[in-house]
């Protein structure tokens, strides 16, 4: 092999191009993705062996290298996001859903670091599996895999995990991780309080839940800032509220409920979170004469990087791309990424890479799951090369 893998991740970029394209203009939700798995299986027929979900419409391809070996496993996830698009890109989706966090982008990668290592069979002293995975956004799509032994697929249990993701906000062709906790646990909390209808003209009749859920919202944000140590950050944002017929405004409606979504960096503070608002909830609603119920759905796991594995990132970061593409982060951020419980069972990294388009002020640019984030292509050389460099790296 004449050309570097770099050098080689550049001459496919043309083709990942036409491919993130086009699986942009076709986004598909959750964990059946029907016709984005046929388009990535016409991509890595023959490149490997394939296995396909039981349940969901997930695909794993093995390359085995000349040299018996440990494994290392790459992740790319598929699914998109109910979310109508406003980029008046070309290649724009139409169909009510949209490539908002740029999986387009990553399942280009994961397809050109396929294409890469299939080519390089030589140089792996082990196994690659890529896993391209559905449902990321809040459907469990990792956990899914996982469990229907996505992992095992090579007959030995990965050593190393690596994944990618591309932000729209972040400089084009910056890379940045760090590690311990990169990113937060998401999760859902949903808080219905039940008191019984009436007229609005006696209230004192009735028992009116929006009062009371009006006091619980109110009341949460003081009691994370009383109870959470804020350099181990809590964080509840409410992101709907109902209760009510908008047609009327003199009916006192039965019931009225809030959902949330809940973000934390450690699992003792989940824990926490949960008794907490139990706790309050319950005291609220008791003290006006009423009942309240509460919910804490499956949250994501806190993604930990692990140490060894970023520093692997470092040097490789340094050897494809030259100094200064690379920043060690300071802090985590509070998204959720279900690529954690990959990481909770495999040593590994996640690695984050700018594909804002230039011209652009990336700090005023369009954020990832905006309807409005416009990602740059131009980053799927570099991220093949990354990923497929990453995984002979490891198999050294």
């Amino acid at each position: 092999m004449s050309l570097t893998i770099l050098e080689q991740a550049h001459a496919l970029a043309p083709e990942l191009q036409i491919l993130r394209r086009k699986l942009h203009a076709m986004p598909e939700f959750g964990l059946q993705l029907p016709k984005t798995l046929e388009v990535i299986l016409e991509q890595i027929t023959g490149l490997g062996e394939i296995s396909l979900g039981k349940s969901i419409t997930s695909a794993v391809l093995l390359i085995k290298g000349d040299t018996e070996g440990p494994t290392v496993l790459l992740r790319a996830d598929m699914d998109a996001l109910a979310v109508i698009e406003d980029t008046n890109l070309e290649y724009a989706a139409t169909n009510g859903f949209m490539h908002a966090c740029g999986h387009d982008l990553h399942m280009a990668m994961g397809v050109g670091a396929a294409k890469i290592l299939a080519s390089r069979k030589s140089e792996l002293k082990g196994d690659v599996i890529i896993l391209f995975q559905p449902g990321e956004e809040g459907h469990h799509g990792a956990d899914v895999m996982i469990e229907e032994d996505a992992l095992m697929v090579s007959g030995s249990k990965p050593i190393r995990a690596y994944g990618l993701h591309v932000f729209s906000s972040y400089p084009l062709g910056m890379m940045g991780s760090r590690a311990g906790a990169l990113m937060a646990s998401a999760g859902d909390l949903l808080v219905t309080v039940s008191g019984s209808g009436g007229h609005g003209s006696m209230p004192w009749l009735s028992k009116d839940p929006i009062s009371v859920l009006n006091e619980i919202m109110s009341a949460i944000p003081t009691m994370i800032t009383k109870r959470f140590n804020a350099f181990d950050p809590v964080i509840v944002n409410i992101g709907w509220v109902r209760a009510g017929d908008p047609a009327t405004t003199n009916v006192i409606p039965e019931s009225a409920s809030f959902g949330a979504t809940v973000r934390v960096f450690s699992a003792e503070n989940a824990d926490k979170l949960k008794n907490y608002t139990q706790e309050l909830v319950s005291s609220i609603a008791k003290g006006f004469g009423l009942t309240a119920s509460v919910e804490f759905t499956r949250a994501t796991k806190v993604l930990l990087n692990d140490a060894a594995a970023i520093k692997s990132v470092e040097k490789v970061t340094a050897e494809l791309f030259g100094p200064g593409r690379y920043l060690n982060l300071p802090t985590p951020i509070a998204g959720g990424e279900d690529f954690a419980s990959i990481l909770a069972e495999v040593p590994g990294a996640f690695v984050f890479m700018g594909a804002c388009p230039p011209g652009i002020d990336h700090t005023q640019a369009a954020t990832n799951h905006s309807n409005k984030a416009v990602f740059d292509d131009a980053v799927l050389g570099d991220g093949a090369a990354l990923l497929a460099t990453l995984a002979i790296d490891a198999l050294s």
